[in-house]
């Protein structure tokens, strides 16, 4: 195929979806200039493998564009002698001035950050690392929690993570002990367009959201027609090219979930 061809196939094909051009950044960057940094537990060093590290709460901080506040910690450094400044998920219940504690030996509370091998099942923790020493991975926003469930012999940790799924990950890897402050946030309703637009404003250009029906065809796969319908299957395969890829993607099952709350219960 020529580039007479190509520019001919494209012009056929109709216009670059939305979807399309949320890749390659333009008017669809984040806003990280407001952003206090990435929350995370301290690098995995000597001190927390064999002991524990203490640390100091300096304030509780708002991030925006995230759920959950966010903890300014302050450690004397193991080696040198200057001070580590931290950024941590705050746990509810943390409070500046607070000792917060790191490491193998710290002691089971709110705030402290300890290895999942060393806590008893049913521990509720937040901010758990999926590889022991990435700083954590799962459960970080506001509200959110899992369980340790149990220990096997082979030096993993079964945990139930946020959304109901469980995991086996290594019982090196740590975790903060408590729920991740800033809970119940989408209980009280936003009412108006208004507090939308400020909420999305500050995480990225991402509302309002046209629904693909009520675009025309040339912009978008389930456009057009007489009446708002999308007019064939809305389940669209896993290799489907870009612009097509619009949908329930690689769908096991649609519908209603129905009856599958007791088989989760019983997990």
């Amino acid at each position: 195929l020529g580039f007479a061809s190509f520019f001919f196939l494209s012009d056929a094909m109709g216009r670059v979806i939305r979807s399309q051009r949320k890749g390659n950044g333009t008017v669809f960057k984040a806003v990280t200039r407001t952003r206090k940094g990435p929350a995370k537990h301290r690098p995995l060093d000597y001190s927390e493998k064999h002991g524990y590290v203490k640390g100091v709460v300096k304030e509780i901080v708002h991030d925006p564009g995230r759920g959950a506040p966010l903890a300014r910690v302050i450690f004397r450094h193991p080696y040198k002698y200057k001070l580590q400044k931290e950024l941590f998920v705050a746990a509810e219940g943390m409070y500046s001035g607070q000792f917060v504690y790191c490491g193998n030996k710290a002691k089971l509370s709110i705030g402290n950050v300890l290895p999942l091998g060393e806590m008893p099942e049913g521990t509720i923790v937040c901010n758990v690392e999926g590889k022991a020493g990435d700083r954590g991975a799962f459960a970080r926003a506001s509200g959110n929690y899992a369980t340790v469930i149990s220990h096997s012999e082979d030096q993993k940790t079964r945990i139930k993570l946020p959304s109901g799924i469980k995991k086996s990950v290594p019982s090196t890897c740590r975790a903060m002990v408590g729920i991740v402050a800033g809970g119940g946030r989408l209980d009280k309703p936003l009412l108006k367009a208004g507090n939308a637009y400020h909420k999305y404003k500050v995480k990225r250009n991402c509302w309002p959201k046209v629904r693909g029906v009520a675009m025309n065809p040339v912009e978008h796969p389930h456009g057009g027609g007489n009446h708002q319908h999308i007019g064939h299957a809305s389940t669209v395969r896993r290799s489907a090219p870009p612009g097509q890829k619009v949908g329930l993607i690689a769908a096991r099952r649609t519908g209603r979930l129905r009856g599958t709350a007791d088989s989760k219960n019983q997990d």
